[in-house]
């Protein structure tokens, strides 16, 4: 495993669930993590459990000029980035001939936008440097459709079929782009009807999420696991 002590990682959505997992989990490996969400609450929270290695940014990544100004400021003071993850997520959950237009934005703003918007300011730098990495997180709900998860899923293959093409675009300039796929993980998408029934007990934990992107963010830099599809051992 390669190390990542004094690394610079972005993590979006890292103010709960599987977004501040990952972040914290990150600062454990001795990165220095910028925590980007919404809630500047959550984000002061996570900073104090991460123990002074983690700085937040309170950032609507939906939103052009706030992701600008959000790498402007890392930059500035931490440094050029070296890891991306993509956490950030939404679900909003029904039949498609009752969907509003208002949700199918927000669930594709902060599913997908956002992270066409996240990678192009960090590749760049990581271009002209020859090395990075970047992790969008998905969902099993992006390899396989399900009813009233019409929009959702369409955001998570949306997300899948981005990071196979820029890992594609980008992957002789040494900077690696992976997808996780989690299944059923223990979160507050308690709206999901899909979830009714199911025992959170069976369920993934997001520091099993976490545990994936360490993984893949620790490769030797002659590897490349480009896509973990994680599943909980037993079906919840």
């Amino acid at each position: 495993m390669t190390s990542i002590e004094g690394k610079v990682a972005v993590v979006t959505g890292a103010g709960r669930g599987i977004g501040r997992a990952i972040a914290l989990d990150l600062a454990r490996q001795g990165a220095t993590v910028a925590l980007v969400a919404r809630n500047a609450s959550q984000l002061e929270e996570a900073a104090q459990a991460a123990g002074g290695a983690a700085r937040p940014m309170p950032t609507d990544v939906r939103k052009r000029d706030d992701v600008q100004r959000l790498f402007d400021e890392v930059a500035a003071t931490l440094g050029p980035v070296d890891i991306l993850v993509n956490a950030a997520g939404v679900g909003v959950f029904g039949r498609v001939v009752e969907f509003s237009d208002e949700d199918y934005d927000a669930i594709l703003d902060t599913n997908l936008r956002s992270i066409f918007m996240t990678c192009r300011s960090v590749l760049p730098s990581m271009i002209a440097r020859g090395k990075g990495d970047i992790v969008n997180i998905a969902s099993i709900a992006g390899k396989v459709g399900s009813a009233t998860r019409a929009v959702y899923c369409a955001s998570k293959f949306g997300v899948v079929g981005f990071t196979q093409s820029l890992a594609e675009e980008v992957r002789q300039h040494g900077i690696r782009v992976s997808v996780v796929c989690p299944g059923s993980t223990d979160t507050s998408f308690s709206s999901d009807p899909n979830r009714e029934g199911k025992s959170r007990g069976k369920m993934l934990s997001p520091a099993d999420v976490a545990y994936a992107v360490r993984t893949l963010v620790t490769q030797e830099p002659n590897s490349f696991i480009s896509e973990i599809i994680l599943r909980p051992t037993q079906k919840p």
